[in-house]
C-alpha cells in the first residue's frame, strides 16, 4: 500500500500541480528523505515538530512557502490519519462510543477537528489567494505562541498543583493551531498538544489526539490549496516524494516509542521539545 501511494504521488498528483516555471529537482532528495523520517518520528511520540522542524530545513535550502506549505500539508494529511490509527491500536488513546474514556478522547478530538478547519480553511485563503504575508512575521507568530504555551505548561509542572479537565479551553488552541497550519504547514502540533495538556488531557493521549486530528486538518488545509488553484495559485509538489517517502514510513513506526515510554518522560518532552522547536523557528527569523 505504501509503495502504491507513492508511485501514484510522482505518477499523477506531483506533475500535475507543478508549474513548469519551478526549479527542477530530483524525486529523492536525500537528506530530505532522511531528515522528514527523524522528524516524523519525534512528531509522533511528542505529538508535534514535524512541520516546524522539516519547514525549516526546506526554507534553508531555498524553497519558498508555495513549494513548502502544500507539500507539508499533505504529507501530514496521510501521516497523521495513520498515526492516530495506530495510537488507537496500541491503545495510547481510545476513540469511540464503547465507555466514557473513549466517548471522552473522541469528543476532544471532534472540537479540535472542528474548529481546526474552519481555521486552517480561512488561513490558507486569506494567506495565499487575498494577501501575502512575509515569511518573517509568519515565523515569528508561530514561534511566539509556542514559547508561551510551553513555558507555561513547565511553570505548572513544577508548581505541582493538578490541572483541571477544562475543554473549553481547547476551542482557543484549535484556532491557534489551525491558522498556523493554513499559514506555514506548521507549528499545528505544539499548540494542540500543549493546549490538551494544559487543559487537563492525559499526556499519552494528547499526543494521539493531536496527530489524528492534524491529520484530518491538515487533509481541509490542502484540499484549500487545490481549490485556490483554480483561481490561478500555482503551487509546487515537486518536494513531496521526498517528504513522504520518510514522513509516512516514520509515522507507522513511532506510536510504539510512546506506549513503551513512561508518562512522566512525557510530560517534560512535550514543552522540553517545544522550546528546542522555538529556537529553531527564531534562528530562522534572525
Amino acid at each position: 500500500m505504501y509503495a502504491i501511494s507513492l508511485w501514484a504521488l510522482t505518477a499523477f498528483v506531483v506533475p500535475r500541480f507543478t508549474p513548469e516555471s519551478a526549479d527542477s529537482v530530483g524525486l529523492f532528495v536525500p537528506v530530505i528523505v532522511v531528515s522528514a523520517f527523524v522528524f516524523e518520528t519525534l512528531d509522533s511520540a511528542s505529538g508535534m515538530g514535524f512541520g516546524a522542524t522539516i519547514g525549516a530545513l526546506l526554507f534553508v535550502l531555498g524553497y519558498d512557502p508555495l513549494a513548502v506549505t502544500p507539500v507539508l500539508l499533505l504529507s501530514e494529511a496521510a501521516t497523521g490519519i495513520v498515526s492516530g490509527l495506530f495510537h488507537n491500536e496500541f491503545q495510547n488513546v481510545e476513540f469511540g462510543l464503547d465507555n466514557d474514556s473513549a466517548v471522552e478522547a473522541t469528543r476532544v478530538l471532534g472540537i479540535i477537528v472542528g474548529v481546526g478547519v474552519l481555521a486552517v480553511v480561512v488561513s490558507v485563503v486569506l494567506t495565499y489567494f487575498q494577501f501575502s504575508i512575509p515569511d518573517v512575521y509568519i515565523k515569528s507568530y508561530v514561534g511566539v505562541v509556542v514559547l508561551l504555551i510551553a513555558s507555561v505548561t513547565i511553570v505548572q509542572k513544577y508548581v505541582g498543583s493538578a490541572t483541571d479537565y477544562r475543554p473549553r479551553l481547547l476551542i482557543g488552541f484549535a484556532v491557534f493551531a489551525g491558522l498556523n497550519k493554513g499559514i506555514a504547514g506548521s507549528g499545528y502540533g505544539p499548540v494542540i498538544t500543549l493546549g490538551e495538556i494544559i487543559s487537563g488531557v492525559y499526556e499519552k493521549s494528547a499526543t494521539a489526539i493531536t496527530s489524528a486530528a492534524e491529520g484530518v486538518v491538515s487533509l481541509a488545509g490542502i484540499a484549500t490549496f487545490f481549490g485556490i488553484t483554480a483561481a490561478g495559485v500555482e503551487i509546487n509538489l515537486m518536494l513531496l516524494p521526498s517528504v513522504f517517502a520518510g514522513g509516512f514510513l516514520a509515522a507507522i513506526l513511532a506510536p510504539y516509542t510512546v506506549r513503551t515510554l513512561p508518562n512522566r518522560a512525557l510530560q517534560y518532552l512535550v514543552p522540553g521539545y517545544a522550546l528546542v522547536l522555538v529556537a529553531i523557528l527564531f534562528a530562522q527569523v534572525l
